[in-house]
């Protein structure tokens, strides 16, 4: 019930953290202002992208906001493949939970793809995709 709060929040400009967990995956989730009530933890998507598409396949149907662990080093590849299945969704991505340097950047797959540019990806990564529109 919180995310209607967070986003909110995020649609005033008003900065949003949080108490951090047991788990980054909590946080990113209650962070990214995308639905709470229900949601799929995937874990890391494959390394190889045929193989990381037909993984994202599987829940392209899933009304339940899906969340996904990513290297630094194949996150714009694991983004890109994202955008090809689940088509421009909401989403977050979230890194450096609880450290310094924390930061989500949230808005369409297209849009973090953007944000991400060729700025060189530093940190562990929560990707959290919103559910397949009803």
């Amino acid at each position: 019930p919180g995310f209607s709060l967070v986003r909110l929040a995020i649609q005033r400009d008003v900065a949003v953290t949080m108490v951090p967990g047991p788990s980054a995956l909590v946080m990113a989730l209650v962070l990214s202002g995308l639905p709470t009530h229900s949601f799929t933890f995937r874990g890391y998507p494959p390394r190889k992208s045929a193989a990381r598409r037909r993984f994202y396949a599987a829940d392209k149907g899933c009304p339940y906001t899906l969340v996904f662990y990513e290297s630094p080093h194949r996150l714009l590849a694991s983004l890109g493949d994202a955008l090809a299945v689940f088509g421009d969704r909401r989403a977050a991505l979230a890194n450096e939970l609880t450290k310094l340097h924390e930061g989500v950047t949230r808005g369409r797959l297209s849009e973090l793809m953007e944000a991400l540019g060729e700025t060189k990806a530093r940190g562990e990564y929560v990707l959290v995709i919103g559910g397949a529109e009803a």
